[in-house]
């Protein structure tokens, strides 16, 4: 470890005792356990999202799409869905109107990943997603510190806000001494692996060089199913070890029974489980049938250069390319499903 980090951590320590915060002591301490008990990192691969700030500002980026599709695409979608809702929504100024429509349409053609928009610059921001893992092979479960609703809901749609939502990116933020010695464990991380295509790798270990820094994300949590050694993940990541949990209910009670067609006899075995489950409000592992589910907590990393965060690398793959996903909108807000002025 550098001296600039050994003086970084310390800073950070004795701003810790300084504040204080028993809160943050305890976090700190779950950081600590977590860190002895779960040694390994099980990297599950790239996120992607967007991040905005000042068109030659100096204030921070901050996320506008979070950082969960699998697909830079995804998030070029989701940029063209915002910018589309604002034109539609949040604005009766036909010159801003007009700007915003302009980029929607680029969007719908190119695969941009930067564009700017009304003096804000938005990029497609990529991310790597990993997770702790124990000597068994286990992957670290929730901690009792992360986050959890005070009202848990098990049915229903779930208003849990995503924590990534105008969050800053920022690699000199503060999140604890634990936090930072991660953060310079993973300033040389890169996809070393054979199982990885060559391309892959040579692009990973070029941005160690490129963009040095790490941003930490919130965290996240998810669901896995062991198959053999490995586990394989379940859906997207979610906001609160709680979502996770009602996730998995879901998917016991409705979803597989619906997708498999499954018969009364077939969905007995996993609607008591899911029950089961569900009764223990907290569990972080359910069985049925010889499966073993479990909850685990996911953490995300962006890395910067001067430029700022990093976005999709070469051998990042699009499984599809733009697409058009709202009806044409001109400058008066008025819609259109063809892009023929004379159609109604």
């Amino acid at each position: 470890m550098d001296d600039d980090w050994r003086r970084r951590i310390a800073q950070v320590q004795a701003e810790l005792v300084r504040g204080g915060d028993p809160v943050a002591w305890v976090t700190e301490a779950d950081a600590v356990e977590g860190a002895m008990r779960y040694r390994g990192l099980a990297v599950r691969g790239a996120l992607f999202g967007v991040a905005a700030r000042e068109v030659g500002g100096a204030g921070p980026w901050r996320l506008v799409v979070p950082v969960r599709a699998g697909m830079p695409q995804e998030s070029r979608d989701g940029l063209q869905s915002l910018l589309f809702f604002r034109a539609k929504d949040d604005t009766d100024d036909p010159a801003v109107r007009r700007e915003l429509i302009a980029a929607v349409r680029v969007l719908e053609r190119e695969p941009v990943d930067e564009i700017d928009v009304l003096g804000v610059r938005y990029r497609v921001v990529r991310a790597d997603e990993f997770a702790r893992s124990g000597d068994d092979g286990c992957l670290e479960p929730p901690r009792p510190t992360d986050p959890e609703p005070v009202f848990r809901v098990w049915e229903g749609r779930s208003a849990v806000p995503d924590p990534d939502v105008d969050v800053v990116l920022d690699p000199e933020r503060s999140r604890g001494p634990m936090a930072e010695a991660m953060r310079f464990g993973l300033r040389s991380f890169h996809y070393g692996a054979e199982r990885y295509p060559a391309a892959v790798r040579a692009d990973s270990e070029r941005a160690v060089g490129t963009h040095p820094d790490i941003a930490l994300l919130p965290v996240r949590f998810g669901v896995v199913e062991r198959t053999g050694e490995t586990w394989e993940p379940h859906d997207s990541l979610l906001p609160t070890p709680h979502e996770a949990r009602r996730s998995l209910y879901e998917d016991m009670i409705r979803t597989w029974p619906l997708v498999h067609r499954w018969s009364a006899r077939e969905c007995e075995p996993y609607r008591r489980a899911a029950e089961l489950f569900r009764a223990a409000g907290r569990a972080d592992v359910a069985r049925v049938r010889g499966r073993e589910f479990r909850i685990f907590r996911a953490e995300r990393m962006v890395r910067f250069g001067p430029d700022g965060p990093e976005g999709p690398r070469p051998s990042d793959v699009d499984e599809y390319g733009p697409p058009k996903l709202h009806p044409t909108m001109d400058e008066d807000g008025t819609l259109r499903q063809s892009d023929d002025p004379a159609a109604t």
